[in-house]
């Protein structure tokens, strides 16, 4: 196969850079195979991805020793996006390479929601921190926020973060203005959604339901047919705010309240006696309550959460028939308690037909799922545009094998 013209060639660059990203380093014979380029335009196409710094290319495994030797190739290490989850308790800061691992990953508690300004700030003065040292030799391609709230899909206002108590915030602007750097904004859930389709629990799975449970209550995102559902304004899968139904009264803690007031990890954190905590610190708290003599009431707790949000979880199936159910964040916590357990629970209240093939996924990218969704919103531009990536700083070459790990 030739190229014709340089949008070919744009096109080429883009799928061989997106081929890399999704699925890890691939020989320079495995990409002649996937993209059905022949070996030279390969050659000439890498070469170029190269010397922008968007790849690495390193010697073939040694321990191959049939046929012709290919080299590897892989996305840079150098190359980074900076992911941003502004929440009620905290904001959590993250650079996330190319290929989902992290450099570096802080938590900034605080003790009241922060402000738009605040985040901003915050963001500022950490990357100006991170540039000095971690970052020093990186090419930060832009910012990503996954903000718990309304986010207008076409231009990322957020338009209603009720636990932040933001509301027509134009907060790309503002952060974009503090740091210099292109930024995007979108629902922190929808980026969940996206990260575990892409490269966690739901990957390659075309009908997905994804609810999250983060300190400002529950969100979703859709995936159908392959495809992310956003609905007509960006806002669909906002499962939290709908009204659950709940079959023992007993249950019934928020009198005509949501399923988020229900489900949450306020009550959560109450039964356990803590303030605020992370999700790994959360789930060891529930596993093993700091008081003893509460643990009965933690599990009772729990147990009734699981109650309703099945209920919940059986009438999203009932509309969306999805062959995957994904839950992060404190939903996978409880979830895990006996998934079997919760999924005969929704299969018991769904209609049959629904659940014949469903499955109950926790999210296997776990508490960087929305810092890699984040990620992935500033990676789409230069995945979509290779040469749109900003230049590296001048170094020496780093090879893929040497790039350094992330947990």
């Amino acid at each position: 196969m030739s190229l014709v013209g340089p949008g070919g060639r744009q096109r080429n660059l883009s799928t061989i850079l997106t081929l890399l990203h999704r699925t890890g380093p691939l020989s320079r014979a495995s990409l002649t195979e996937a993209t059905r380029l022949n070996r030279s335009t390969i050659a000439d196409l890498v070469g170029e991805l190269v010397r922008r710094g968007l790849v690495t290319e390193r010697a073939p495994d040694p321990a191959r020793r049939v046929g012709r030797p290919s080299p590897i190739v892989a996305v840079s290490p150098r190359v980074v996006a900076i992911a941003v989850n502004p929440e009620v308790d905290a904001i959590t800061l993250a650079a996330v390479r190319l290929d989902q691992t992290t450099v570096t990953r802080e938590r900034h508690e605080v003790d009241r929601p922060p402000t738009p300004e605040e985040t901003a700030s915050l963001l500022a003065a950490r990357l100006e921190a991170w540039r000095a040292d971690e970052l020093a030799d990186a090419a930060i391609v832009g910012i990503g926020l996954a903000v718990p709230g309304l986010v207008r899909a076409s231009d990322g206002l957020v338009r209603d973060a009720p636990h932040l108590f933001w509301r027509d915030v134009p907060l790309g602007d503002l952060v974009a203005e503090a740091t210099g750097l292109r930024t995007r904004v979108a629902n922190d859930a929808s980026l969940g959604a996206m990260a575990e389709h892409l490269f966690g629990a739901a990957r390659g799975v075309n009908d997905v339901v994804y609810l999250n449970g983060g300190a400002s209550g529950i969100g979703g995102g859709l995936i159908v047919e392959g495809v992310a559902v956003g609905g007509a304004g960006g806002y669909a899968g906002e499962f939290g705010q709908n009204r659950p139904g709940i079959a023992d009264g007993a249950d019934r803690l928020a009198d005509g309240g949501v399923l988020e007031d229900e489900v949450s990890r306020s009550r959560l954190l109450t039964a356990v006696g803590l303030d605020s905590a992370d999700e790994p610190t959360l789930a060891a708290a529930l596993a093993d309550p700091p008081d003893p003599d509460a643990r009965a009431a933690v599990a009772a707790e729990v147990a009734r959460q699981r109650r309703i949000l099945s209920t919940a979880l059986a009438n999203a199936v009932n509309v969306l028939n999805p062959s995957v159910v994904v839950l992060g964040g404190f939903l996978a916590t409880i979830a895990d308690v006996d998934v079997d357990d919760l999924l005969a629970r929704v299969r018991a209240q769904a209609m049959p037909a629904a659940t014949e093939d469903l499955q109950l996924r926790l999210a296997s990218l776990a508490e960087d799922r929305l810092l890699i969704g984040a990620a992935e919103i500033v990676f789409d531009g230069v995945l979509a545009d290779p040469s749109s990536a900003p230049e590296l700083p001048e170094r020496a070459a780093v090879s893929a094998a040497a790039a350094p790990s992330s947990p």
